[in-house]
């Protein structure tokens, strides 16, 4: 499994004697309108064993009601527009290791995928960018993304509380923290069904 970006393509004709403005006409026109590659740092795979080495993965698609989804929107305090989610959960030895989520979401004006694990005691285990669209400089370093391992769903989970802000990635940061707490409220959610596993 993984993750895949979509070219656009523009086509031009021209009559012979024209030819060479059609070319580069065209060229500007591809750049103009193809959008911009997202750079996959990890396939979902990749992800998945860097998280749950010597585990079973077993992915669960859950669809939420409409009063999951507004429990799950007033815990993290941002909404939830989607009902159907996607949870990969990793078992060790009959024991569940964790629960991973991928969410893909907007950065500034592109997008970026991010795998959220879980512990089994309902803490972040780890955060991993899995891919990006923005500009690199708009990326925070990987320590930045340690001090979300062991948080929960509380106060301090906030940019400029627990979490430090990163000087010129701001909407990176703000977008990491929120689907950070979005992710730790579906999965309560869900967790507190009695039918899952």
């Amino acid at each position: 499994m993984s993750i895949e970006s979509n070219w656009g393509w523009a086509t031009f004709s021209s009559g012979h004697r024209w030819a060479g403005l059609g070319v580069v006409a065209c060229s500007i026109l591809v750049l103009l309108v193809a959008p911009v590659a997202a750079s996959v740092l990890l396939s979902v795979d990749e992800a998945l064993k860097l998280a749950f080495p010597d585990c079973d993965v077993h992915r669960h698609s859950v669809f939420l009601t409409e009063a999951e989804m507004s429990a799950a929107s007033e815990l993290a305090g941002h909404p939830r527009s989607r009902a159907l989610v996607i949870r990969y959960v990793a078992v060790r030895d009959d024991e569940r290791s964790g629960t991973a989520y991928f969410d893909t979401h907007r950065v500034r004006t592109l997008d970026e995928t991010i795998m959220v694990v879980v512990k089994p005691d309902g803490t972040i285990g780890r955060i991993e960018v899995v891919s990006f669209s923005e500009p690199p400089d708009y990326l925070p370093r990987e320590g930045w993304y340690r001090q979300f391992d062991g948080r929960v769903l509380d106060d301090e989970l906030e940019l400029d509380r627990g979490i430090r802000a990163v000087t010129g990635a701001t909407l990176t940061a703000n977008a990491t923290t929120s689907t950070a707490r979005r992710v730790l409220a579906v999965h309560e959610v869900i967790e507190g069904r009695s039918d899952e596993p």
